[in-house]
């Protein structure tokens, strides 16, 4: 058996490494995606185009728009004169943000009352005016805090009122003290990435062995089925080890994720990951009988695996009847495994129940493919 399956191993080997265009789209690709997905995957928003209408026009209203212009965050596009030049922004989309700041806004600051600011979003990207609406939120609040300040210490000589008794939040940041985006986002890239890469690899070699007629010589050989099967997705489990590698490089590197993590959970967890997404791609295998069927079934299945996998989405912000869906999603759990790895350094006392998880969708998934595997061949 083992001779068998060496023989069958150095085929493929051969095939992989005199194809060189198979080589370059194991690799560049790859590379090439991280790249595009480390930059682009972010959720932070830059340079909102905002008009602002002052009808105060006095420095309390100045010294707040000052606070909106000095940022990245917002754009100051229009300084509107009335309501209708405002209307007018929001409606041609020149302005996704408009700030109105009434009049008698400076005086209700002066008499310690509170001064209402209209803030009108364009809601037809939700998720941009959501975060657009967390930064103004926040410039407002530091603008509130510097005017309290300077009505209870109102001048150097003056004599000062009773001071105002508050909370001071300090935030500290555990595994991430930068808050930085791509740490949390190119972990997932690199689950995300491999996932794509082997299921599609698994299904369409095995299906193109089947069209092409070459199933068949192989099957009328010595080699017997089970051997077939792991001669053709051993060779997927090793590179999905490799595109693992390289692309958690390409993110150490490039983007400068740290990696506190121990190597040999990571190794544990990414085994036991592709194990469950090969047997995903036999199990895509043995429903398709052209490439075509293979590659509509994979586009079928691979986008909705991601979307409920918790890259960009959090799981608990779901229906239940999808989150038990995603409870057979083997990338929900690598997911967890590479983030922890990768930002908190955990390991196996923490990861367990992960990886079990992982081991046992493994087993089911690569059981039921070799069960129908054998039965479509028969």
């Amino acid at each position: 058996m083992f001779e068998r399956l060496s023989v069958m191993l150095m085929k493929e080997f051969l095939e992989l490494r005199r194809d060189r265009w198979a080589m370059f789209r194991l690799i560049v690709p790859m590379i090439l995606q991280m790249l595009v997905f480390g930059y682009a995957a972010t959720f932070t928003v830059h340079h909102v185009t905002t008009a602002v209408l002052d009808l105060d026009q006095s420095q309390a209203s100045r010294s707040l728009i000052s606070h909106f212009a000095a940022t990245s965050r917002f754009d100051i596009i229009d300084m509107a004169t009335n309501q209708r030049e405002i209307t007018s922004d929001i409606d041609h989309d020149r302005a996704v943000i408009a700030i109105v700041i009434h009049a008698g806004f400076s005086r209700d600051l002066e008499n310690g009352k509170s001064a209402p600011l209209q803030v009108i979003v364009d809601g037809t990207n939700s998720n941009t005016a959501l975060i657009a609406l967390g930064y103004i939120a926040q410039i407002v609040a530091n603008f509130s805090t510097e005017q309290a300040a300077s009505r209870v210490f109102p001048s150097r000589s003056g004599p000062a009122a009773a001071p105002v008794v508050g909370i001071s939040l300090q935030m500290r940041p555990w595994f991430n003290e930068g808050l930085n985006e791509r740490w949390f986002f190119i972990p997932g890239v690199i689950g995300t990435l491999t996932l794509m890469q082997v299921v599609s690899l698994t299904a369409f070699a095995i299906v193109r062995e089947r069209e092409v007629g070459t199933l068949e010589q192989i099957l009328v050989s010595p080699i017997r089925p089970v051997e077939f099967i792991l001669g053709k997705t051993v060779p997927f489990f090793l590179i999905g080890l490799g595109d693992i590698a390289l692309v958690s490089f390409v993110g150490i590197a490039w983007f400068h994720v740290p990696f506190i993590g121990d190597p040999w959970v990571m190794l544990v967890g990414s085994a036991l990951f592709l194990l469950a997404v090969v047997g995903m791609g036999l199990l895509m295998s043995t429903f398709s009988r052209t490439q075509q069927q293979a590659f509509a079934l994979n586009f079928f299945l691979l986008n909705p695996f991601f979307i409920l996998s918790g890259f960009a989405f959090p799981i608990a912000a779901m229906p239940k009847v999808l989150q038990w869906f995603t409870m057979i999603n083997p990338l929900r759990y690598f997911l967890v495994i590479i983030r922890a790895v990768f930002l908190k350094g955990v390991g196996f006392a923490v990861l367990w129940p992960e990886l079990g998880a992982l081991a046992l969708l493994a087993l089911i998934m690569l059981t039921i493919s070799v069960l129908r595997f054998r039965k479509s061949l028969d």
